[in-house]
């Protein structure tokens, strides 16, 4: 095992449908329909593990999965901490893919949005190397509370926190001013373009950089298949470039991304050396239906 990271965030069920063909309105589309572990969090952890990395992982779930999901987690080579919810389900979510891998949630936190203080002890952070925060627990009071409670520990402790944005439809509705706020105790940040659009009102990704820097140590720009941006304040940044691969399903490409930049680090590798392992572990993760590197 090479270091260990705290991951918080969702455990969502995943409900991956892709049609054959444009969906008919009104009547039957036949499609691929399959039920998948998910959840960005819960996706990071995964991939953190498959990648030698000593995961662990908080987050809520239904009262009812706890065992399975605990079950599931282990598996995986995580060491999950879920808290049972008796009065809200497991997080579920439909994703729809479209012919060319791209992919559209109808989401359903379920429990995730009621994450509280006491899912969160600081006695999780002892030992830890990095706590990493999906921003999807960001988006919610109670969770939101509870999850900066805990970054500001971290940072009391000298542990690095690092954060990415998510999701651009609740980014949108949350405002990138409040995010940024949320956010301020991270050191490192891993947006797509369109997060980073939204974080800057810029489209450019240098004046993305430059603004996010600003709030930042580092930044980390996921640009898909035009690769991707490691910045840092005081150095040039570096680009790497993106693989070409056969698109399945984008689902989960930027958690495998993130955990492959994490991981690569906690092995002392260099920026560039790192952000080859997260465009290695991305690519990987297109190429196959599910956001995690082994179904349940």
């Amino acid at each position: 095992m090479t270091g260990r990271i705290l991951v918080v965030g969702d455990v969502i069920t995943d409900i991956l449908v892709v049609p054959q063909g444009p969906v008919a309105r009104g009547t039957d589309t036949p499609a691929t329909i399959r039920q998948m572990p998910g959840g960005s969090g819960a996706n990071q952890a995964v991939w953190l593990a498959a990648m030698g990395v000593e995961a662990h992982f908080s987050a809520r779930v239904g009262a009812a999965d706890v065992v399975r999901l605990g079950r599931h987690f282990e598996g995986q080579g995580v060491s999950a901490h879920l808290s049972g919810d008796e009065a809200n389900p497991t997080g579920t979510l439909i994703c729809l893919v479209d012919p060319d891998g791209e992919r559209s949630f109808l989401t359903d936190r379920g429990a995730n949005a009621h994450l509280g203080e006491t899912d969160l002890p600081f006695e999780l952070l002892d030992g830890m190397d990095r706590l990493h925060i999906s921003g999807y627990a960001l988006f919610e009071p109670k969770p939101r509370a509870a999850v900066m409670a805990l970054a500001a520990r971290a940072r009391v402790k000298d542990i690095p926190v690092s954060i990415d944005p998510a999701s651009t439809g609740f980014l949108a509705t949350a405002g990138w001013e409040n995010f940024l706020g949320w956010a301020a105790d991270a050191e490192i940040i891993f947006p797509n373009a369109d997060e980073a659009e939204l974080l800057t009102g810029q489209t450019d990704p240098g004046r993305q950089i430059a603004a996010l820097l600003e709030n930042f140590h580092r930044v980390v720009l996921k640009r898909g298949n035009l690769g991707a941006i490691y910045a840092e304040r005081g150095l040039e940044p570096r680009t790497v470039p993106a693989e070409a691969v056969a698109v399945v399903d984008t689902t989960g490409a930027g958690d495998a991304f993130l955990a492959g930049f994490l991981a690569a680090e906690l092995r002392g590798e260099a920026p560039d050396s790192a952000l080859t392992a997260a465009i290695a572990a991305g690519a990987r993760a297109v190429t196959r239906l599910g956001a995690q590197p082994l179904a349940m």
